[in-house]
C-alpha cells in the first residue's frame, strides 16, 4: 500500500477473522477469563458470605442481578457488596408483575377443540412472529405443546412425542404478517396490534397436519436431543423402566452400543441425565453419590455405529460403614441378619443435590450435602470440565435443610444460594471471591523467584 492510500477496512476485517490481531477483544476476554479461573481455583482464594437477606416474595437471579418483590426491585451483585440498581414505583393492589403469564378459560361442559395458543416473538430486536393454536382436530388428543429451537413439540398422554418444523408451519399457514403497535384490520374490525381490546389475532391457522419430522414414545414425555452426531435420550414408556435411559441415534433410532444407562442406586429420588451444555456432545448422568460424564464415539471398524463410554466419574466423599453388612447377635446368642440397607441418598451421607456448568470458566460446579439430625452442611465443589479433577471446594456457612427447596448459582467470582423455607420465606446468601492478603503475600514471597504468574487483588 502506497503512502497516499487509505487503509482498506475490508482488509482489516478479513485479517481480524483470520486471527491477525493477537490483542483483539475476543482474545483479551479469553485471557481475562483464564486469569479469573486461576484466581478462583488457587488455594489462597476464599469465598466470603458478604450479604444475606430474607423476603416474603420469591427471589430470582439472572446474570449478576438479584430481583425481589416480583421483579420490582433489582439489586446488583457484581460490586464488592450488593447495591440497589432500581426499584419500580408501587402499583395498585389490583396489579402485579408475574414471571409467567397463563391464559385460562372455564370449561362450560363442552369439549373444546383448541388446547392452547402459543405466542412467538423475536427477542432482538423485539418483534412479533405470530400466534398459533394447537387444535385437537388437527393434532389429535394432544395434552401439551411447546416451541424450542425452531421445533414445535407436541405431547400426548400416551407418552408419544411428535416434532414439527415451526419454520415450515409459518411458511404454509401464516395468514397475515402482523407488527406490534401497527394498525391492522382483522375479522371485520380495525385495531392496533398488541393493544387492548384488539390484542394479537391468531395469524397462524394450522388447517392441516404439518409434515412430521420425528416421533418417539417415552415415559412421562421425557425426550432430549444432543450429541455429535445427533442422538436422543428417552426412558422406555413403562413405569417399571423409570430410571433406565436409552441413548439412540436420531437418524435411524438405532440404540448406541452401551446405550442403556441405568445407575445402580437405591434412593428415594430418581437420578437424572442430560446432554452436557458445553456443546461437546457428552452426557451428564447424576445420581445421589456419583456424577458420570459420558461420551459418544465411533465403534471401532464401524463408523456408522456409536458407543457410550465413561469420560470420567466424580464420587461423593463417603466412608463405607464397616458394620453395615455384619449380622446382629441378640442377648441369647441368636444371629439375626440385617433385612435392610442404607439408601444411597440417605441424608446422613454426602449426597449430590445440584450439578451445573459455568461456561465462561469451563468448570463443573457440584453441590454436596450432608445432614445429621437438624443440622445440614453443604459445600460447592469446582471440577475441571475436561478431566473431572477437583480444583476447589467452598463451604457454605448457612445450614442446609434437605426438605427445603434450594437453588445455587456460580457466576464467575460470585456464588449465590437461594432457599425457600416454610410459610413462603425466601432467603438469599451472596458469596464473593476474596483473597487472604497475609497468605497471598507469603505465597508470593516464596514463589516470586521462580514463578511470575501469581495473581493478587
Amino acid at each position: 500500500m502506497g503512502p497516499s492510500q487509505k487503509p482498506n477496512v475490508c482488509g482489516r476485517l478479513s485479517r481480524r477473522a483470520l486471527g491477525f490481531f493477537s490483542r483483539d477483544a475476543g482474545m483479551v476476554q479469553r485471557t481475562n477469563l483464564g486469569i479469573l479461573r486461576a484466581l478462583v481455583c488457587q488455594e489462597s482464594t476464599k469465598f466470603k458470605n458478604v450479604w444475606t437477606t430474607h423476603s416474603k416474595s420469591p427471589i430470582a437471579y439472572e446474570r449478576g442481578r438479584i430481583y425481589f418483590n416480583n421483579y420490582r426491585c433489582c439489586i446488583s451483585s457484581v460490586a464488592s457488596e450488593p447495591r440497589k440498581l432500581y426499584e419500580m414505583p408501587k402499583c395498585s393492589k389490583s396489579e402485579k408483575i408475574e414471571d409467567a403469564l397463563l391464559w385460562e378459560c372455564p370449561v362450560a361442559g363442552i369439549q373444546q377443540p383448541v388446547l392452547l395458543y402459543l405466542a412467538v416473538f423475536h427477542v432482538l430486536p423485539f418483534s412479533l412472529i405470530g400466534i398459533l393454536e394447537i387444535n385437537k382436530k388437527i393434532f389429535g388428543n394432544v395434552t401439551d405443546a411447546t416451541l424450542s429451537h425452531g421445533i414445535l413439540i407436541v405431547m400426548y398422554s400416551s407418552g408419544l412425542v411428535r416434532l414439527y418444523s415451526f419454520q415450515a408451519i409459518t411458511k404454509q399457514f401464516m395468514q397475515q404478517k402482523l407488527d406490534l403497535g401497527c394498525a391492522c384490520r382483522w375479522g371485520g374490525t380495525t385495531g392496533t396490534v398488541g393493544e387492548a381490546p384488539f390484542g394479537i389475532p391468531c395469524n397462524i391457522k394450522i388447517t392441516d397436519t404439518p409434515p412430521l419430522l420425528f416421533e418417539v414414545s417415552s415415559l412421562e414425555n421425557a425426550f432430549q436431543i444432543g450429541g455429535h452426531p445427533w442422538h436422543y435420550i428417552i426412558t422406555p414408556n413403562k413405569k417399571k423402566q423409570k430410571g433406565v435411559f436409552h441413548i439412540c441415534a436420531l437418524k435411524d433410532n438405532s440404540l448406541a452400543k452401551n446405550g442403556i444407562q441405568e445407575m445402580e442406586c437405591c434412593s428415594l429420588e430418581s437420578d437424572w441425565i442430560y446432554f452436557h451444555p458445553d456443546a461437546s456432545g457428552r452426557i451428564i448422568h447424576v445420581g445421589p453419590n456419583q456424577v458420570k460424564i459420558l461420551k459418544l464415539s465411533e465403534v471401532e471398524n464401524n463408523s456408522a455405529q456409536h458407543q457410550i463410554s465413561e469420560d470420567f466419574v466424580i464420587l461423593a466423599n463417603r466412608e463405607k460403614n464397616k458394620n453395615e453388612n455384619l449380622p446382629t447377635v441378640t442377648a441369647s446368642g441368636r444371629v439375626v441378619k440385617r433385612s435392610f440397607s442404607i439408601l444411597d441418598d440417605d441424608p446422613e451421607q454426602e449426597t449430590f443435590k445440584i450439578v451445573d456448568y459455568e461456561d465462561e470458566l469451563d468448570l463443573l460446579s457440584v453441590v454436596a450435602v450432608t445432614q445429621i439430625d437438624a443440622e445440614g452442611k453443604a459445600h460447592l465443589d469446582f471440577h475441571c470440565n475436561e478431566y473431572g479433577t477437583l480444583l476447589k471446594s467452598i463451604p457454605l456457612m448457612e445450614s442446609w435443610d434437605v426438605t427445603y427447596s434450594h437453588e445455587v448459582y456460580f457466576d464467575r467470582d460470585l456464588v449465590l444460594h437461594i432457599e425457600q423455607k416454610p410459610s413462603r420465606v425466601f432467603s438469599c446468601y451472596v458469596y464473593q471471591m476474596v483473597c487472604d492478603p497475609g497468605e497471598e503475600e507469603e505465597t508470593t514471597d516464596k514463589r516470586s523467584k521462580t514463578d511470575h504468574n501469581n495473581f493478587k487483588f
